[in-house]
């Protein structure tokens, strides 16, 4: 790569004056591997444990180090609890209101700039450097690596379109998970844990530290925040207020910073412009909004040197705990308000997912100038950026959102049935969603049913899922309730959470991820010449029934031309047909049953 090696030596001399503090002891201990090698290399996973360790034992006043998962192969899950509060358990931190803010690195173990900032951002504010006074104000639960297997997967070129560290760590867990898809379906033991960390500390905020892939240009982060499309309307404003504020910070701090994800509308287009949105809840800007809560996605560009994108992941994380210093409580009571309102949302719409619409406004982008020619070795239009060109881009920005999807909410809640509720009650349960078991059954209980009318599975599976869409309705439809059933009530503050993950339409739900994909699949037949016998019966018995049959075979010709199809109308008619035969074993009621 000649153009990126000239460039190499300017920003990493760049980066490391703007990084390094000038009174660094190289003897202390609390340095990391990565700044003594003016960020060349990052270190390896045993690093962490022992910083973990170091920082607790060198700040005991404000340092807690612990663990709170294990890794499928056996690592410890590090997370560094710290505050000058004293508050070092989730109640003392409720009793005394002060907020609380989580913040991650390495989900993507080969994007590690959030664990080498996160541990120079936690010694220079530990030493009264940077965000004074913030840790006697609020709580920092800090995980330097939460993919801790996919780190230590190690090797050159794990990311071929990243500037640095020489080696690093791989995308995906040991058991081949992506963390980044899974807050809602939560597979993976690494998200379990996770999920039951955030449940123990309910953080305001949670911040989730990437390096972004994607085309080569001039600006070096993306912040985006979310409640600010989507979730609750007036939280939406701490959201906007949160996301505003980082982004001044480091533009003032000389970063170029953009509010949204800078992946072009057509693959590899500059011309095609940008997009904004809302992710859905595998991804934690999805996901938070759901339980009331803030999320920031931080995205440095992955073409700036390593010593860059630490200074402006440091920099973003010092920001963040001013802002929830100096914002936090207040954010904490709209959030605790929002929950309040999630309560109530039995019997309104809410949306399911989010799009933007084709409306789309010209920006200034900063850019390169780029070449689109043939290659001559893939066959097709390929883009060449030239760095040493800076050039601004007029292109298109569509930044309208809108719900795609909407659902009226029951005004009770949902039936898991006994057949289902060990495991979706464990899932329940991973998320802190309140249920109730029925002790007793409940004979022909006034439901709703939701009957798919057409079924699309996926063609190749997805994070080891085969994916459903279903099409269909919720309609009455009395039921027989077995003792060992779950409800699950809507009246609560995970309300949103709870439809995203029973509502069958809802794009993360457990029957988008294929969990019911059983109940789908068409088990019991009739043999051909059995059904032959039966519609001659069934016609004989029903001139209602021979009128509609001979009706459709006159104005459908794709039915008369299918032998399947015209016994299939009889099949269906008759009481060997399977009534469960694409029936969702989740149903909705709207009254609590006693």
């Amino acid at each position: 790569m000649p153009a990126l090696s000239r460039l190499a030596p300017l920003l990493l001399a760049c980066g490391l004056a703007a990084v390094l503090p000038a009174h660094a002891a190289d003897d202390d201990p609390r340095v990391t591997h990565a700044e003594r090698s003016g960020f060349a290399e990052t270190g390896r996973y045993d690093e962490v444990t022992t910083l973990c360790e170091v920082f607790a034992r060198r700040h005991p006043d404000a340092v807690r180090c612990t663990r709170f998962g294990t890794s499928p192969e056996g690592r410890p899950m590090h997370a560094l609890v710290v505050t000058r509060s004293g508050a070092w358990d989730p109640a003392e931190a409720r009793r005394r209101g002060l907020p609380v803010v989580l913040m991650q690195g390495g989900i993507h173990a080969g994007e590690i700039d959030g664990k080498d900032a996160g541990f120079l951002a936690l010694r220079q504010v530990l030493d009264g450097e940077a965000a004074p006074g913030a840790l006697d104000a609020l709580v920092w639960v800090f995980v330097p690596v939460f993919s801790v297997d996919g780190h230590e997967r190690f090797a050159a070129w794990n990311r071929p379109n990243q500037r640095g560290p020489r080696e690093m760590g791989w995308r995906t867990t040991a058991q081949n998970y992506n963390l980044n898809r899974d807050y809602a379906k939560a597979d993976a033991p690494e998200m379990q844990a996770m999920l039951a960390l955030v449940e123990a500390w309910d953080p305001i905020a949670y911040v989730d530290l990437h390096a972004t892939n994607g085309a080569q240009f001039e600006h070096d982060v993306a912040v985006q925040v979310e409640p600010l499309h989507s979730g609750d309307a007036a939280l939406r404003e701490a959201g906007r207020a949160f996301r505003d504020a980082v982004i001044d910070d480091l533009a003032a701090q000389g970063s170029l910073p953009l509010p949204f994800y800078p992946s072009f509308v057509e693959y590899d287009d500059p011309a095609s412009g940008f997009e904004d949105g809302v992710s859905p809840p595998r991804f934690s800007t999805g996901y938070f909004p759901l339980r009331n809560r803030l999320a920031m996605l931080v995205e440095t560009h992955s073409w700036k040197e390593y010593p860059v994108r630490v200074r402006i992941t440091r920099n973003t994380i010092v920001s963040v705990l001013e802002q929830v210093a100096a914002h936090g409580q207040a954010w904490t009571r709209a959030a605790s308000e929002a929950d309040a309102r999630a309560a109530t949302l039995g019997g309104s719409t809410l949306p399911l997912d989010w799009k933007a619409t084709d409306r789309a406004r010209q920006i200034d982008f900063r850019g390169y100038a780029y070449t689109r020619t043939p290659s001559e070795v893939s066959g097709t239009l390929m883009t060449r950026y030239d760095e040493t060109t800076p050039q601004l881009w007029r292109v298109p920005l569509r930044d309208e959102i809108v719900p795609a999807a909407t659902v009226e909410l029951p005004r009770g809640g949902y039936i898991v049935p006994a057949a289902h509720a060990a495991w979706v009650g464990e899932k329940l349960a991973q998320h802190g969603i309140a249920f109730l078991r029925l002790e007793t059954a409940h004979p022909a209980l006034p439901v709703s049913a939701f009957r798919a009318g057409a079924t699309t599975f996926g063609a190749a599976p997805v994070e080891g899922h085969q994916r459903l869409t279903l099409e269909g309705a919720w309609r009455p439809e009395p039921q027989d309730i077995g003792a060992g059933a779950l409800y699950v009530p809507i009246a609560q503050p995970k309300a949103r959470l709870v439809a995203a993950l029973l509502e069958p339409q809802a794009p993360d739900s457990l029957a988008a991820w294929g969990r019911f994909n059983n109940h789908f699949e068409h088990k019991e037949y009739m043999e051909d010449y059995v059904a032959e016998a039966v519609a001659r019966e069934m016609l004989a018995d029903d001139p209602a029934l021979r009128a509609e049959f001979e009706a459709r075979l006159r104005d459908d010709p794709a039915f008369a031309a299918s032998p399947r199809d015209r016994l299939g109308f009889f099949y269906r008619r008759h009481s060997a047909w399977d009534a469960r035969y694409n029936l969702y074993p989740v149903l909705r009621v709207e009254v609590a049953p006693q």
